[in-house]
């Protein structure tokens, strides 16, 4: 009996229905002669209560449903929800669907309605989008099944307690790693680099054919086969590239839901395995007050699997970030040349004079890249008409902060580091561009 009873929900209906009678009752105190006609029509309602009740109760389990969840969610990404949904009764059902997704998310009225014929099976799918990483836990599935009287409601339970970890955006990662296998890069407006002089590794000697390089005859070869042979180069192949993430208070800013940190995660994942399909060796380290989560830049079968699950599982308090222990790390531990690509922000040129000489020092030793964030709602607040005379300082200041980032990045181009000024969203394909400009030009 308990059990029926906690199943059983009235609809908004069946109260607005009552409130008649009451009211109709009422009249007929005043009036005598509408009691009996409005006592039969209540009857009737109780009837059609009763009917209700047994057609919802006359099957022990007549709705049928089930969540289907990936392995993972997509940090970032609109992640697909699956929901099937099976009317085992033989009338059609309306149903309302209440799905206890993860707290994380903040939204506390999601629903759904949907109609379902007899013996009818149909699926639903929402997206959503998280925007941590970590765990979240989905709750309990809701189904409220009312028949077209639509008087009460039977609710059902399914799916009770799910948990799924949200990882870095691999959505991203499968897309450009699809587009780096067969060269097509391109198509996402990334541009093409004219080669400057020649690459440095060796390939083999071959036949000259009309249109080879001249300046690559091979006189040895061409004396003992007795015809003209080139020296075949290729692509320099297995340069460290490292995804360097600072993870002090400076990257706590968010964009679009997104903090710098994880937008930095997310374009470190992608680098990395455009990386590896170019044969590159791919690693990633974090700095705050000290280094950690570091990954040696190899290339093997794991290493991006071990990127992923190292990114997955970044924490940080967001303390203030020593450029010091950083320089001391790379110096220490980074004995080869390497790409190193560094994801921090600097909002004036203040903060950069105090971190320079600790970049310069790096960029002695590896080819440094320093990637900063554009304020995209100072640009927007640039970009206003100002009317009044607190909007009019509101502006100026905005457009002093943003002039201080293309002064940032004229600072370090004069010291001869390579920079990238980039907006949040466009982070990764800005990175991605940088790496095959660099790789183009035969820098690394």
């Amino acid at each position: 009996m308990l059990k029926f009873l906690k199943s059983l929900y009235f609809n908004n209906r069946f109260f607005l229905i009552l409130l008649c009678f009451t009211a109709a009752f009422v009249v007929a105190y005043i009036f005598p002669l509408l009691f009996i006609v409005i006592k039969f029509a209540f009857m009737g309602f109780v009837l059609l209560f009763l009917a209700d009740i047994f057609l919802l109760y006359i099957i022990k389990n007549g709705i049928s449903a089930d969540r289907l969840l990936p392995e993972k969610f997509s940090n970032g990404d609109d992640n697909p929800v699956h929901i099937s949904f099976s009317n085992n009764y033989s009338f059609p059902l309306k149903i309302r669907v209440i799905d206890e997704i993860p707290h994380q998310f903040q939204i506390r009225d999601f629903h759904f309605e949907i109609t379902l014929k007899s013996a009818q099976t149909k699926d639903y799918v929402y997206n959503i989008r998280p925007t941590q990483r970590g765990v979240y836990q989905f709750g309990k599935l809701n189904i409220y099944a009312q028949t077209i009287l639509s008087l009460i409601s039977r609710r059902y339970i399914f799916c009770e307690n799910k948990d799924i970890a949200v990882y870095p955006s691999f959505l991203q990662l499968h897309k450009y790693d699809l587009r780096a296998i067969h060269n097509k890069l391109t198509d996402y407006g990334l541009k093409r680099i004219r080669r400057l002089g020649h690459t440095m590794e060796f390939e083999q000697i071959k036949d000259y054919v009309s249109g080879d390089d001249i300046r690559n005859l091979n006189w040895e070869a061409t004396a003992k086969r007795n015809k003209l042979m080139v020296n075949q180069f290729q692509d320099e192949r297995s340069q460290p590239i490292y995804s360097v993430i600072d993870k002090g208070r400076i990257m706590m800013m968010p964009f679009g839901g997104l903090s710098l940190l994880d937008y930095a995660i997310n374009s470190a994942l992608v680098i990395s395995n455009v990386a590896l399909q170019k044969n590159d060796k791919a690693g990633i380290f974090t700095y705050s007050r000290k280094v950690e989560n570091r990954i040696p830049a190899e290339r093997r079968k794991a290493q991006i699997h071990n990127i992923l699950e190292t990114l997955y599982n970044i924490r940080t308090d967001f303390a203030e970030s020593d450029f010091g222990r950083l320089y001391t790390d790379v110096r220490r531990n980074i004995s080869q040349r390497s790409l190193l690509l560094l994801y921090t922000n600097f909002e004036n040129r203040d903060s950069l004079q105090r971190q320079l000489p600790y970049l310069m020092a790096i960029a002695k030793m590896h080819l440094l890249v320093v990637i900063i964030f554009k304020n995209v709602e100072l640009k927007k607040l640039t970009e206003t008409t100002a009317t009044t005379t607190r909007e009019i300082y509101q502006k100026v200041i905005a457009e002093k902060f943003d002039f201080d980032k293309y002064l940032i990045i004229n600072e370090l181009k004069r010291y001869g580091i390579q920079t990238i000024l980039t907006e949040p969203e466009n982070l990764t394909i800005n990175t991605i561009n940088k790496y095959l400009e660099l790789k183009a030009r035969g820098a690394i």
